[in-house]
């Protein structure tokens, strides 16, 4: 178990703004959809900015913007400025399948936004199109390019590695980083159950991931030495940082499955439904939204966030099987 240390800080929060997407990725969404929440159901931008207020004073120093497809919800800029002004918080980002990118990526560096992640599991535009559901690489390439005309950087690719589905990738898109200042980061596929039964496409054991020591030595077997690379950010994540010689970019490895980070994750996630969830393999949740909505007032909204950072500084091991929901209902 990797990074186990029992003083760890817990300073980073994901907002799942909604859990609506214009894709239908096979390790995220199942292959019937899920419900969707109705809109009354969703956090309102005021709301979410008051959660925030409490969360930052509570230690929160990271906040990252997701969903779902963060960039389908209406005026996502205008909640970002509000976030980017709030004093104490150190980050603000967010992260995209990258379709509607090239739209908003001024908007969003304009509101203060730092940096910009895009998910991206195939440069081939079929197998994109098997992936995801749809014809869209050239937009999310187009997307991509945007981050760079608006100096948003560090720009991040995830690349989730799906065994016999593009793992035939991983140099390709190691590649990337001779030649560009990206960091590409490659995550094991994480299973998920629904009750005990595998939901369609999100479900597999870990016999069936590709191991990041594996991706690692596919790149060096190819491409030669990676030396161990810093983060280019204050507030790191959980990726290992490796760089190829002479490369202008790094590899990240991201290995949930494998190699276990649950005893140093820094993070905690907010539904869109205004739920506070310590852990993605844990099901407890505090229904912030519930008693925002009962008019509870800031201290005891900021003591309710406190008590709940100080729990999750006390969790170790989660279970993938106790998941009862898919990723795109509990945010990416």
């Amino acid at each position: 178990m990797r990074g186990a240390s029992a003083a760890r800080h817990v300073d980073t929060l994901r907002i799942s703004v909604t859990d609506r997407c214009n894709l239908r990725c096979i390790y995220c969404m199942p292959e019937g959809g899920v419900p969707l929440l109705p809109p009354e159901e969703i956090l309102r931008y005021e709301e979410i900015v008051r959660i925030v207020k409490a969360c930052v004073r509570s230690g929160i120093r990271k906040v990252r913007l997701t969903g779902g497809e963060p960039l389908l919800r209406k005026d996502l800029p205008s909640l970002a400025a509000r976030l980017s002004l709030l004093p104490g918080l150190a980050d603000l980002s967010v992260t995209t399948n990258g379709v509607l990118l090239a739209e908003h990526a001024r908007e969003l560096q304009r509101a203060g936004v730092h940096r910009v992640t895009v998910s991206l599991d195939s440069l081939r535009r079929e197998r994109y199109r098997m992936i995801t559901g749809q014809d869209a690489l050239e937009r999310v390439l187009r997307g991509i390019e945007s981050l760079f005309e608006t100096r948003m950087e560090p720009v991040k690719i995830n690349n989730v590695v799906v065994p016999g589905v593009n793992d035939d990738e991983v140099l390709d898109f190691a590649l990337l980083t001779k030649e560009l200042p990206v960091e590409v980061r490659f995550i094991e596929r994480m299973p998920f159950e629904e009750r005990g039964r595998a939901l369609h496409g999100c479900g597999l054991w870990a016999r069936e991931v590709l191991p990041g020591r594996a991706i690692l030595q596919r790149i060096r077997d190819a491409l030669g030495p990676l030396e161990q690379a810093s983060p280019a950010v204050a507030i790191p994540g959980p990726a290992r940082l490796y760089r190829l010689a002479g490369a202008k970019g790094r590899i990240g490895i991201i290995s949930p499955v494998t190699e276990p980070f649950c005893n140093s994750c820094s993070r905690v996630r907010l539904t869109p439904e205004g739920k506070l969830r310590q852990c993605l393999l844990r099901e407890e949740e505090v229904d912030l939204k519930g008693l925002l909505r009962q008019g509870v007032p800031d201290t005891a909204l900021e003591t309710l966030i406190s008590d709940a950072l100080a729990k999750k500084r006390s969790l170790r091991n989660g279970d993938f099987l106790l998941v009862r929901k898919a990723m795109v209902q509990i945010g990416g």
